[in-house]
């Protein structure tokens, strides 16, 4: 295959930041924060649908987008069927995530691009570790009885103490929607805090489940509720929920954290699952992250997609930058 020469636009644009800002502490429960909190559904749906007919980036400049998305990706496998060959086979496309004769014709070659993160479920963290070497890429697990979350919380930050030891750096909680749902918001705070606690040094991103809570008025004061108690990052989904991440309720979760960092100072990230697949759908995102948050947030310590499949697709949209055609996607492993 002859490849072109071709340079991607904003090369910077991929380095991951030093930010120096406090990790998010938390805050003391308060509900009068958050409780006269009233989303209007449709104000958020009419700013999500503007989002694609005011905003496209072609050529180049899409390529340095999808290389940005490359670097916020938790590359993940939570399948029932995972084996220690699956996680092998993922963290080596961690570590390499575009094929090196791409990266080379648009003159990336040296700037060192890999996913955020790998996930995985707790009993497969060994081979993880094992996988990643000394590979800079963090493991994250999920953890708290993933998907659903219907354990004893005194179960749930065992598993967390046992996934930390076990080598993650990162744990995935699943908070007990039922908290949400009857609108116990101290009940919440409280477990999310619990869980702060049992994670020690490792970063805590707090999965909401969207998707079965109900409204975004609820979506709204959770995610309140789970900064408050410490979270480093929110997160949409689990990937299992009938709806996973939307564009609306990103939203919702976005203007939450802005609102938390102007009164508090603390910087927390946002993260996607389930659902983002396509290319052109994490252009979305990081478009809407960049409007409503700004450039701060464009880096993986403060914004991931939680996803598997993205990553094929973009590799895909890469080769048709480069090559002006498009490739089967078995082509792209791990697609």
């Amino acid at each position: 295959m002859t490849m072109k020469s071709k340079k991607v636009k904003n090369n910077n644009t991929i380095q991951h930041s030093n930010l120096s800002d406090l990790r998010n502490e938390g805050i003391p429960f308060d509900s009068h924060i958050f409780e006269d909190i009233h989303i209007n559904k449709s104000a958020v749906e009419r700013r999500v649908e503007s989002l694609g007919g005011r905003r496209s980036v072609k050529k180049e400049w899409q390529a340095a987008w999808l290389l940005k998305a490359i670097s916020c990706i938790d590359l993940t496998t939570l399948s029932g069927d995972d084996t220690k060959g699956n996680v092998h086979r993922l963290c080596a496309k961690a570590k390499s995530p575009v094929r090196l004769d791409l990266l080379d014709a648009m003159g990336m070659k040296e700037a060192n691009i890999h996913v955020a993160a790998v996930c995985v479920y707790h009993n497969l963290i060994a081979d993880a570790v094992n996988a990643l070497g000394n590979s800079s890429i963090p493991i994250a697990a999920v953890s708290t009885g993933f998907p659903a979350g219907n354990i004893p919380l005194e179960e749930k930050l065992k598993e967390i103490e046992l996934s930390v030891a076990a080598g993650a750096k990162e744990i995935d909680i699943v908070v007990s929607r039922n908290l949400i749902i009857q609108s116990d918001w101290k009940g919440l705070y409280d477990e999310v805090s619990a869980c702060r606690k049992a994670c020690g040094e490792a970063h805590m991103k707090t999965i909401l489940a969207t998707g079965e809570i109900g409204t975004y008025t609820k979506v709204a004061k959770a995610s309140w509720v789970s900064m408050m108690a410490g979270s480093d990052f929110i997160k949409t989904s689990t990937g299992k929920e009938p709806v996973n991440a939307t564009l609306p309720v990103s939203l919702v979760m976005i203007r939450a954290i802005r609102a938390y960092y102007e009164l508090t100072g603390y910087k927390v990230g946002f993260k996607p699952a389930g659902g983002i697949g396509k290319a052109k759908q994490a252009i979305s995102w990081l478009i809407l992250i960049k409007e409503e948050l700004g450039n701060d947030w464009l880096t993986p310590e403060l914004f991931r997609f939680g996803a598997s499949s993205l990553l094929g697709d973009i590799e895909r949209q890469l080769e048709h930058f480069v090559t002006g055609r498009y490739s089967a996607s078995y082509r792209h492993p791990m697609a």
